[in-house]
């Protein structure tokens, strides 16, 4: 149906005309003149159009809002009011490039109909078959198809620049440096070059990561398209061995994830040696014990509909959008909800390591660093959150808990900094909101930093750091420590970062183990890139899922869901 306003615009034009003369004119002097001087009466309706959606602090075509408020004046001011998307008196080829690339944004995770999709198709159906019949355009209709484009591009452009929500409006702890781009010049260049899509995609984030789960967004859609898979009923375990009418299920919903070979005999009711290491790669891929046995957790995994995959395949596309182009050639990466730390070069996984996170109530946070320096042997000065909540407490309890963890109590700070001994303190008149003592760790085997920190400085005075509780790396759900990242490997990592130096890995094993702390400056920094990824894929199009620890996927999908198509509160100039 068309819109009042744009019928408001068609009729008057439309009684003007009892029939349509089936002949093609050749323009004459006088039409020429006729288009110059419509194209001046739409570039000044649109100059007019812009100054008064200024001063109203709104803009609308046809009761759809006009989004951008900052570039898309800028673009046509910049132009002085020339059209871009319409040529005498009809739509013009760009059009239909920027209508293809709306239609591309689904592959994207996003919703085309953010970006006025339907009433640019629309209008441009109705201009042009009003061309064809020779009827007049109005001006009014012109102007209409100009904002409604370049408000298309840039919403486009800006969500595929650095995401549809700006992520510091739902998540305190997520502080990814984004991307930065003067829109209304990079959309008047493709304008003039005619690349609208190429224009677009390039804005996409080029890693490949991000390209292998729009991957998995596609093979999962098509999943679902084709009526999804089967849930396996409730019961006792099943493992190897086991016979029953839950088996030939099981199969063949592995088979429909990929976790099986297309030949496999899906009516088998035996559990046999395949069906195992097809369940082992299945909770692989979900980050569960990886025992080939279908117990409760199992089930559940596999009982999780396909459109809840999609959804987080769609929310992690998001995440990647917020992240800086640039990542860099050799850096690091932590992916909290995954609990595992990579060495990343040329986009080839190098080396790669199980990790303890924050708990819930102490989250990682997610930023982006350079790693500079490591410390061999560290003393742990203790967190003044740490020291109130948790050693504080401790020590109230029993003095000797600070002789047996091997720690020391200090008062002042610099030059006044003076060691107390602890029995000489009236530890039960300590407050914890003005306790005036800090603790310190001295190296040993119960240092909770291990043997070795990581150090890339930071606002959260967050590390990587190695552990004396090693037993933690073996259980599947990892999120135990107060925010730094505890690494599996940490004379692996260090070998790695001082390749190259004096420090070869029996030398640094040996300063892990004296009493001495040592700084040791990297030959080269790192870029560290701390993230949180629920959902990711790989280049052999392993897909993997993890459990929401932070409870983050909910808060963003009700975002993506509810946010205005457009409103990006990021500042500097990708402000649209």
């Amino acid at each position: 149906m068309f819109s009042n306003t744009f019928l408001s615009h068609l009729i008057p034009a439309l009684l003007t005309f009892s029939f349509v003369l089936p002949i093609f004119i050749q323009a004459t002097p006088a039409v020429a003149g006729a288009d110059e001087m419509r194209q001046e009466q739409v570039r000044e309706l649109l100059r007019n159009r812009l100054e008064a959606g200024r001063l109203e602090a709104s803009l609308k075509v046809a009761d759809e809002p006009i989004f951008s408020q900052t570039n898309l004046p800028a673009f046509y001011i910049n132009r002085g009011f020339d059209t871009a998307w319409t040529s005498e008196g009809v739509p013009a080829p760009v059009v239909d490039s920027l209508i293809t690339a709306i239609r591309n944004s689904y592959h994207e995770g996003l919703n085309p109909d953010d970006y006025h999709l339907r009433i640019i198709e629309e209008y441009v159906a109705n201009v042009r078959s009003r061309d064809v019949a020779r009827l007049s355009i109005q001006p009014g209709i012109l102007v209409d198809i100009e904002l409604l484009c370049t408000d298309a591009y840039l919403i486009l452009a800006s969500h595929y620049l650095s995401g549809k929500v700006d992520p510091a409006t739902i998540d305190s702890y997520w502080r990814a440096q984004r991307r930065e781009l003067n829109l209304a010049e990079y959309l008047q260049t493709a304008v003039e070059n005619g690349t609208i899509i190429q224009s677009l995609n390039n804005l996409l984030p080029a890693r490949p990561g991000y390209g292998y789960l729009r991957d998995a967004l596609r093979r999962y859609r098509a999943i679902e398209k084709a009526g999804g898979w089967p849930s396996i009923p409730e019961g006792p375990v099943i493992r190897k061995g086991d016979r029953g009418d839950r088996i030939p299920l099981l199969r063949q919903r592995l088979l429909l994830a990929g976790d099986l070979s297309v030949n496999a005999d899906t009516t088998d009711t035996l559990f046999d040696d395949i069906l195992e290491a097809g369940v082992r790669r299945f909770q692989y891929r979900h980050g569960l014990d990886a025992d080939g046995i279908v117990g409760a957790a199992t089930t559940r995994a596999l009982n999780t509909p396909v459109r809840d995959r999609l959804i987080a395949t769609e929310l992690n596309l998001e995440r990647w959008r917020w992240l800086p182009q640039d990542l860099g050639e050799r850096h690091i990466v932590v992916n909290i909800a995954g609990f595992d730390v990579r060495v990343i070069e040329s986009d080839e996984v190098v080396m790669q390591m199980k990790a303890v996170v924050g708990r819930l109530y102490r989250q990682t946070p997610v930023f982006s660093g350079r790693m500079t320096y490591l410390v061999l042997s560290p003393f742990w000065h203790i967190p003044p959150t740490i020291a109130r909540q948790d050693v504080l407490p401790q020590v109230q309890r029993d003095v000797e808990y600070l002789s047996r963890q091997n720690m020391k109590v200090f008062q002042g700070w610099g030059a006044d900094t003076r060691e107390v001994d602890p029995h000489t303190i009236d530890w039960g008149s300590v407050n914890r909101r003005t306790m005036p003592y800090r603790f310190r760790q001295d190296p040993g085997p119960a240092n909770a930093l291990g043997t070795v920190k990581f150090m890339f400085p930071n606002q959260y005075h967050v590390y990587l750091h190695d552990s004396p509780a090693r037993d933690l790396f073996g259980r599947a759900q990892r999120d135990f420590s107060s925010g730094c990242i505890r690494v599996e490997k940490p004379l692996e990592l260090a070998a790695y970062l001082l390749r190259g130096t004096r420090w070869t890995p029996a030398e640094i094993s040996k300063a892990m183990s004296e009493p001495v702390e040592r700084t040791v400056n990297l030959p080269q920094s790192i870029p560290v890139h701390l993230l949180y990824w629920t959902a990711w894929a790989e280049q052999d199009g392993t897909i993997h899922f993890r459990h929401d620890v932070y409870q983050r996927d909910g808060k963003l999908l009700a975002a993506l869901r509810s946010i205005r198509p457009g409103i990006n509160t990021a500042i500097g100039s990708i402000d649209i």
